[in-house]
C-alpha cells in the first residue's frame, strides 16, 4: 500500500512587489511582526529620507500656481494677466518708481 505525502499545502504569507523596471520581488513575511515587515519593506524597496524630502520640495514648487521665480512655473509675476508689466520691458510710471516717489524737495 502506498501512502501519499502532500507537502507545502499551507499557504505561506508573502508580499509581491512590482518594480519600475518590470521585475517582481517576493518577500516572505511568515512569522514576522508588522513592525518588522514595515522596516524590511522600507529598507528594501522604500526611498531614503533625502529622496522623499527632495520630491516634496519640487512638488510644492511646481504644483502651486501662486509661486513664481527660479525653478517655478512662472519666472516673473508680470506673466500673470492683470499684473503690472515687467519693468525690464516697459518702464513704470514715475509715480511708481522709488527714486521719484521718495525724492525730497529742498
Amino acid at each position: 500500500m502506498r501512502r501519499l505525502c502532500v507537502l507545502n499545502m499551507t499557504p505561506t504569507p508573502f508580499i509581491k512587489c512590482y518594480l519600475d523596471n518590470g521585475e517582481q520581488m517576493l518577500i516572505d513575511v511568515f512569522d514576522k511582526s508588522k513592525e518588522e515587515i514595515m522596516d524590511h519593506l522600507i529598507r528594501v524597496v522604500g526611498k531614503t529620507e533625502e529622496q522623499l524630502k527632495q520630491e516634496d520640495k519640487t512638488k510644492d514648487l511646481l504644483d502651486n500656481p501662486a509661486h513664481f521665480g527660479y525653478e517655478c512655473a512662472r519666472h516673473c509675476i508680470c506673466e500673470i494677466p492683470g499684473q503690472v508689466p515687467c519693468p525690464r520691458i516697459i518702464l513704470l510710471p514715475n509715480k511708481m518708481r522709488g527714486k521719484y516717489k521718495n525724492k525730497k524737495d529742498d
